[in-house]
């Protein structure tokens, strides 16, 4: 361990420790040639004298180094001092995504969305710079107070162009987001980085992980084998075009997943798109189990093969009696044989005796759900333990509207059937919406409930503050009955970000600065000597209260500053102390 005021390089004052990790620890460090706080990697002392691992530690470097993006960690500086190797990068204060999931458990949709949207870009970054991270998981995302997001921790990463890496000494990430190829043993691709933001969005999600085990093997077996749990089923107000976006990035099939990250970030920034919310569930391409048997070397025959030509050639037999050879033609012959009526077996007859029959769901409708259960259960049919609802103005509420698959419908004998019970006409009770996210309350409304709902935006005072998707008012009240078709709108917020008037609101310096920070403004303060005002009034501001506000603009702020007749004669507070 490295103690307290340790200097590194002469340079990186060690403050205190932050992180320990197999490889290596993480120190807060003071730069004091720069003055300013930074974060130092330090490769274990136990590993140093190892060659590999050193080349490991230096290939992190050389990896981040190479690229600059606002969700990547950035790096300064990397060496060597006394047989101590470090790098030095920006220390970035907060929590890491996982503590964050533990701390809330499952994120908002728009929260998630914002999150990945963030990770997608910085990893579009590494790609394009030739860089597959390997190793992405919330502990490895850091993320500030501001909810700026930053991708650290490339010491696995690995050069696309890089002759050095091979299949054998590649090192795979946590099993837990690991890429079903990666877990076969095949070597990682950019791909691989998009499935391990898949089942990272699934956590942020749901606030919990797709696949469990008592250990990694069965951990990633299940990667390879099982089909990502819905999350519309654990959270029924996700959208379709949400679940589609992890679907795609989880495909057990590479071909099957999003091509790029920028691919995956461009379907984030549209998925809540009202046109996308409905949209049909992701249907894969490719098939998900992909067998490579074409690439796979027949040892097994070949050697069998050669074994038997050996033992011809040592006995001799074969070639001079031939009633000998006879005897082997009758072998076989009789083998070849054997194997003929077990084929036919096998496709034939098996089949045959093991058909299951087909049968037509009878039709259920106006049953009740007990008697629609048992007429299933006696033609052979399984009956979903969860019973859906839906409203019918012709079927009384309590009995049975339809099924799934429909009645009718010729279909396997011991196929799962799923009842829908009608809730009559009324179909719903109006709730009192305002505070929530617009897009959840639709999603529910229209899909659970049939209803037509119409979003409108209107003007806000200045005064209230609002989040552009919160619904401020209803037309229908508290408590209404609502069918099937009913209309209800949803206003919210029309919110216009703009300059406010930072002179005559007494903005502070730290506040504005703040503020800037926020929007992506840059901002100038010139002091300007005033006898009359107190120290860091604002005086005046070079964009006008009202003006939009645009990303990457600059803004300058007169602030007041002392004069030096003023300085020197004391204020009525001083007096008084």
């Amino acid at each position: 361990m490295i103690a307290k005021g340790q200097k590194i390089n002469d340079r990186y004052e060690i403050i205190r420790s932050i992180g320990e990790g197999g490889m290596a620890n993480v120190y807060l460090a003071k730069d004091i040639i720069l003055d300013r706080n930074v974060a130092i990697k330090i490769l274990r002392g136990d590993l140093a004298g190892d060659e590999k691992f050193v080349r490991r530690f230096q290939r992190e470097a050389l990896s981040a180094s190479s690229l600059s993006h606002p969700n990547i960690v950035e790096m300064y500086d990397v060496g060597e001092d006394n047989g101590t190797y470090y790098i030095v990068m920006e220390y970035v204060s907060g929590m890491t995504l996982k503590q964050l999931i533990k701390k809330k458990g499952a994120l908002s949709l728009s929260e998630a969305i914002d999150i990945m949207l963030q990770i997608t870009d910085g990893i579009k970054e590494a790609h394009d710079s030739y860089i597959i991270h390997r190793d992405l998981k919330p502990q490895n995302i850091l993320i500030k107070d501001n909810g700026e997001i930053k991708i650290t921790d490339f010491g696995i990463a690995m050069a696309l162009n890089s002759t050095q890496l091979t299949q054998t000494n590649s090192v795979m990430g946590s099993v837990h987001y690991l890429p079903p190829e990666q877990a076969s043993g095949k070597g990682a691709t950019i791909k691989s980085d998009i499935y391990s933001m898949g089942i990272l969005f699934y956590e942020l999600l749901t606030g919990k992980l797709p696949f469990k085990g008592d250990n990694a093997v069965e951990i990633a077996l299940k990667h390879m084998k099982n089909d990502i749990p819905s999350v519309r089923e654990a959270n029924n107000t996700i959208p379709q075009s949400v679940e589609n976006i992890i679907l795609k990035a989880t495909a057990k099939n590479p071909k099957n997943r999003y091509e790029t990250a920028k691919d995956m970030h461009e379907d984030l920034l549209t998925c809540l798109n009202e046109d996308r919310l409905n949209e049909k569930k992701y249907e894969f391409l490719y098939p998900e189990h992909d067998s490579d048997s074409e690439n796979k070397k027949p040892v097994l025959l070949e050697d069998t093969n050669k074994n038997q030509d050996k033992l011809v050639s040592e006995d001799g037999i074969l070639d001079n009696d031939d009633a000998s050879k006879n005897t082997w033609i009758w072998i076989l012959s009789s083998i070849f044989i054997f194997i003929i009526l077990v084929l036919v077996g096998i496709f034939i007859i098996y089949p045959k005796v093991t058909e299951v029959p087909d049968v037509k769901i009878p039709n259920v409708a106006g049953m009740t759900i007990q008697k629609a259960e048992e007429t299933l259960k006696s033609k052979g049919f399984e009956v979903a333990i969860k019973v859906e609802h839906v409203s019918d103005e012709n079927i009384a509420e309590g009995l049975v509207v339809k099924t799934s698959p429909s009645i009718g419908r010729v279909v396997k004998k011991g196929v799962t059937i799923t009842l829908f019970e009608s809730l009559g006409n009324t179909v719903y009770e109006i709730e009192d919406y305002t505070g929530r996210n617009y897009i959840e309350v639709k999603t529910i409304l229209e899909n659970q409930y049939n209803l037509e709902v119409t979003v409108e935006k209107v003007d806000v005072s200045s005064d209230e503050e609002y989040d552009e998707q919160e619904i401020i008012r209803q037309d229908l009240e508290v408590g209404t009955k609502v069918s099937k078709g009913s209309k209800i709108t949803l206003y919210i917020p029309k919110i216009v970000d703009e300059y406010p008037n930072f002179v005559d609101e007494a903005w502070s310096i730290e506040e504005i600065q703040s503020f800037c920070d926020q929007y992506g403004v840059v901002v100038t303060f010139v002091p300007k000597q005033s006898a009359d005002l107190a120290e860091n009034t604002i005086i005046s501001q070079s964009r006008a209260a009202g003006t939009p506000i645009v990303s990457g603009a600059t803004l300058r702020i007169v602030y007041a500053v002392k004069d030096e007749a003023t300085e020197e004669e004391p204020t009525v507070s001083d007096q008084d102390n």
